[in-house]
């Protein structure tokens, strides 16, 4: 529920077995499960969460096509990155819609299934829709930080790519772009 291993939970709260007792209470440690990921915990607000990593509650409700304030527990939310247009040297995450695969997903960023399974520690093939998932950087793509002015199809035509590919890779609901906001864009 809240992205951790057993034995991730078993450190924090100090247990040798993974016996449990009705009413026992656990530590939850705050862990970010990619550099630009965060795993949403009891007491979590999205003004405590924008204090802790310098950002702000508008920017997360951005970043995560988010409508409202509330958050549920174990809800992964994608925070800003600090970079600028550079080649990418870390992983990215991509969030499992309707119709994906892993087959999908790995063919999209250029990879087997077999590194997105050893990069998320999956034993089987199957997702739910809203799962995050860790993708490994193969340096196939830039980082590219969105000015004033520009556009999808700008980007597109700077990188000698397509509007589609940059959608894709970035999985966007919309073409509207925010001035700062990050885009993955294909090499």
């Amino acid at each position: 529920m809240y992205g951790l291993t057993v034995d991730e939970l078993k450190q924090a709260n100090n247990l040798t077995s993974n016996l449990l007792s009705v009413g026992q209470k656990l530590i939850i440690p705050d862990k970010k499960i990619a550099d630009n990921v965060y795993i949403v915990k009891a007491g979590d607000s999205l003004y405590s969460i924008a204090q802790k990593y310098n950002t702000t509650v508008d920017e997360l409700k951005r970043l995560n096509n988010l409508t409202s304030n509330n958050l549920s527990i174990g809800q992964q939310l994608k925070l800003p990155s600090n970079t600028d247009e550079t080649q990418n040297d870390t992983n990215n995450i991509y969030i499992v819609k309707s119709g994906d695969s892993l087959y999908k997903i790995a063919n999209m960023y250029g990879i087997s299934v077999d590194e997105l399974k050893q990069a998320n520690n999956l034993t089987s093939n199957l997702l739910s829709i809203g799962q995050t998932l860790i993708i490994p950087n193969k340096n196939n793509y830039l980082t590219y930080t969105v000015q004033s002015g520009d556009s999808l199809y700008s980007i597109a035509r700077k990188y000698n790519t397509t509007v589609t590919d940059i959608i894709n890779l970035n999985n966007l609901a919309t073409t509207n772009l925010s001035i700062g906001q990050k885009l993955l864009i294909p090499n």
